[in-house]
């Protein structure tokens, strides 16, 4: 029996986690650095998270929402003004308390040393989350309620202390967006905490053909001082999920610890309702649990660093410049045309490598479409096409001029079938369960999916069962049509017998 050989060893199958590892090394996306638990994103992955950013900025500005910086470091203090935050985040701040190095010279060995001096009459936090400087600041810019609502977005990088760090899913430095917004009533900041929620599940589905099931977290899971959080949860091909995105109404709980008050229309100086949200680099690494295969990273289009590559194929020296040439003007043609509203992405790659090796580092990078054209195809006029969605082997042969045509549509063809692929693996991997032994035996396999139950627990039987097995309550789904069609459980809870409207997915996560 012959086994197939693939570019990715070891496969999904195999090892799931160690084939993470080496799709992101064989794409070249990002490396470990020296500094503990912080990658380096390489131009290749650095290129997809800036066209996410630059997708999001653009519906995050069409809502009304501007960019602002706040500062790296932020007072110890603030944290301590809203203590279910500062709890929440304890664990993971990393801590500046000194100013300043000194070099002193060991007596032993004469190296010169730095010794941190100049110890800081208050210590700062590097920051985890933003939500209490950012509040001191919009408690110096609102003082009516004609400065709202106040609608501020920022682009940043953030730390959390990450003890079992994982490239783009957990490093103790990542980058985000964090939006903050303030408003005058509860149902305005609800709202906009619904709408930015709304938002993520439909840029997943759009841009990176991740299927998510919006919901609601419970109030264990809850982000630490908020009063409701929801969230988007994507199902990755070893059947955990990843939370992908969060949307937090905040109430008047961090108005209050930071003074954030306006003059109402009645003259009464009221608390502002306030919100947070953000998603973060982790976004690529769902995309790869999602998408990949043993031959590395599949890039939906609207996030492909380049969307089409062209591979001259030139046999002989004499014939090297003609379809080097053919390329370039193919390239140029097709830079004309819009994807999605953006010119085409499109690399000629002319280096000086065979044509095998270049054809699979570019199916290991995960491009698109791949476009090969050697001295038979000018004079015929036709191309060969490869699509990543497909067998590498699989190969398309049309009229140039026909392709130009259609190339985009095409990759919205690649995109439409990357989201069927994942929409199908997860809903074949969404279980209902109604009872306590099925419960249990479903935890007991390996790689099991999501359990879908009706739940009227109490918070603590929530988390004695997710110690348990190691799982969570993933979310409280708040839109059944992004669930299967044959997920019913009956209305009694499986635990307690109790009748309840309340469904909830259990699952295991990154």
């Amino acid at each position: 029996m012959s086994i197939e050989k693939t570019a990715i060893t070891p496969t999904r199958a195999q090892d799931f986690p160690e084939w993470y590892q080496q799709v992101i090394k064989a794409a070249d996306l990002a490396e470990n650095s020296e500094t503990r638990g912080c990658m380096v994103i390489k131009p290749w992955g650095y290129g997809i998270w800036e066209l996410i950013q630059q997708q999001l900025d653009r519906k995050f500005k069409a809502t009304g929402h501007q960019n602002a910086y706040f500062p790296l470091l932020i007072p110890l203090s603030y944290l301590e003004k809203e203590a279910e935050h500062a709890a929440g985040f304890a664990t993971e701040c990393a801590v500046v308390t000194h100013h300043r190095l000194e070099a002193v010279q060991d007596e032993t060995t004469g190296k010169t040393k730095l010794i941190p001096t100049g110890e800081l009459a208050e210590p700062y936090v590097i920051r985890p989350t933003s939500e209490t400087i950012i509040g001191a600041a919009f408690a110096r810019w609102i003082e009516s309620y004609r400065d709202l609502p106040l609608l501020i977005n920022q682009w940043a990088n953030v730390m959390r202390w990450e003890m079992r760090p994982r490239l783009f899913l957990r490093t103790a430095e990542f980058l985000w967006q964090e939006g903050h917004t303030a408003h005058e009533t509860r149902d305005e900041a609800v709202a906009e905490t619904r709408m930015i929620h709304g938002l993520y599940a439909e840029f997943l589905r759009d841009h990176l053909a991740i299927p998510v099931i919006p919901g609601e977290k419970t109030a264990h899971e809850r982000f630490p001082g908020a009063d409701m959080t929801l969230t988007v949860e994507a199902m990755v091909q070893d059947r955990k999920a990843i939370q992908a995105g969060t949307s937090h109404y905040l109430g008047q709980n961090f108005s209050k610890a930071q003074n954030i008050c306006f003059a109402g229309r009645d003259g009464q100086i009221q608390h502002a309702h306030t919100t947070s949200w953000g998603v973060s680099t982790r976004l690529i690494g769902t995309l790869i649990m999602a998408h990949a295969d043993d031959d590395g990273l599949v890039l939906p289009p609207r996030v492909a660093t380049q969307q089409i590559v062209i591979l001259p194929i030139t046999p002989k020296d004499d014939s090297r410049a003609a379809v080097i040439a053919a390329c370039h003007a193919l390239a140029e043609t097709l830079r004309h045309h819009l994807y999605q509203g953006d010119p085409l992405r499109v690399h000629v790659d002319t280096r000086d490598l065979s044509g095998g090796v270049k054809k699979w580092e570019w199916i290991k990078k995960g491009v698109p479409l791949r476009i090969e054209i050697g001295p038979r195809d000018i004079e015929t006029r036709k191309i060969c096409v490869q699509r990543r969605d497909q067998a590498v082997s699989a190969k398309e042969f049309p009229d140039k001029e026909d392709f130009i045509r259609r190339a985009s549509e095409i990759l919205d063809e690649i995109h439409q079938n990357l989201l069927r692929r994942a929409t199908d693996f997860r809903d074949s991997n969404i279980i209902p369960c109604a009872t306590l032994d099925a419960f249990h035996a479903h935890w007991a396999q390996d790689n099991p999916g999501w359990l879908h139950t009706a739940w009227a627990g109490t918070p603590e039987q929530e988390v004695e069962l997710s110690k348990q097995h190691k799982i969570t309550i993933r979310c409280i789904p708040v839109d059944a049509a992004s669930l299967p069609l044959t997920l019913q459980t009956g209305g009694a809870c499986f635990l307690t017998g109790k009748d309840t409207a309340t469904r909830v997915l259990w699952g295991r996560s990154y």
